[in-house]
């Protein structure tokens, strides 16, 4: 009686095993079975993507330096340093080169006057300034659109009314409002200032179109922009020397001001935030530790019951 019994708990054990071993070769070949198809299918993804692209995508092809320009000098600007901000004298000085030079032609369409104020002059200086263009205004009591005064709410005025009179006025060539110019450009300011001190006489053998400049830097290396600067061209109220390169380093400053006026306040608010989470990351460690310790440090032990 006890062989038999112990021949059928043997046989119990084998076909639990076989069981058991049964089941582990049906969860590896399904588990192998899941990754093939999700390899296959991803490697099918990928090549449809890859076809679409090559049947439908683009043409790349490699541009020669004439086609591209020559690349742009990299300088150093304090604005682009982590924990500096924009050079407010700078600004002020290029905000003067860009009115008394570039507003003749360029635009700046997301400066409003207000802007200005604490950045560039006090609300005072700009309120004059302001007072000196005229906007069209209305309609009044009797119906009729009026002119007045500028004041701190209008934007800066654009040179020309459309885009078809500003072409009309330069051969054909709109010139780009610059209120986005400076992140608008592969480069940035180093792009910019390159293209401001870049004109050059042509070398010998090319020919430049009537009403086109030589400028290495800019792409096709044909500008219809004649060169804005020179030296002398503006008198700086600090008394700073107006050479060609201090005065683009300047309306560059501020173009990128203009491109980015809340830059300073983006990097005060990030040191503050950063400081902030800093401390909390350091708090939160610590009550972890405080509040995990006894859980991880406890010893548990078993004591067997004492058989009476």
């Amino acid at each position: 009686m006890f062989h038999l019994f112990k021949k059928k708990s043997e046989m119990l054990k084998f076909a639990r095993s076989g069981v058991r071993s049964f089941t582990q070769q049906a969860e590896q070949t399904s588990s192998r079975r899941t990754n093939i198809a999700v390899a296959s299918s991803t490697l099918l993804s990928v090549g449809m993507v890859a076809l679409y692209y090559n049947v439908y995508g683009p043409k790349l092809s490699a541009a020669s330096p004439k086609e591209e320009g020559l690349h742009f000098i990299k300088h150093e600007w304090p604005q682009e340093k982590l924990l500096k901000g924009f050079d407010h004298a700078s600004l002020r000085r290029g905000f003067q080169v860009y009115r008394e030079v570039c507003s003749a032609c360029h635009a700046l369409d997301y400066i409003a006057w207000r802007h200005l104020v604490g950045v560039t002059h006090t609300a005072d200086e700009v309120k004059e300034m302001a007072s000196e263009y005229e906007y069209e205004d209305g309609p009044d009591d009797e119906g009729k659109m009026f002119k007045r005064p500028g004041k701190l709410s209008d934007f800066l005025p654009a040179p020309y009314p459309n885009v078809e009179s500003a072409r009309g006025a330069n051969n054909g060539a709109a010139p780009p409002d610059l209120s986005l110019v400076v992140r608008g450009r592969h480069g940035g300011p180093d792009y910019v200032y390159s293209l401001l001190t870049g004109y050059v006489d042509p070398p010998a053998g090319v020919e430049i179109p009537d009403g086109m400049n030589f400028n290495p830097f800019f792409p096709g290396t044909q500008i219809a922009m004649a060169r804005p600067l020179f030296d002398e061209a503006v008198e700086f109220e600090d008394g700073t020397t107006a050479t060609t390169s201090q005065a683009s380093k300047d309306v560059v400053n501020f173009l990128h001001w203009a491109n980015e006026p809340d830059l300073d306040t983006r990097k005060k608010m990030g040191f503050q935030v950063m400081t902030v989470l800093t401390i909390m990351t350091a708090i939160s460690m610590w009550y972890k530790r405080f509040k995990w310790s006894p859980i991880k440090n406890r010893k548990i032990v078993y004591q067997r019951p004492v058989s009476k």
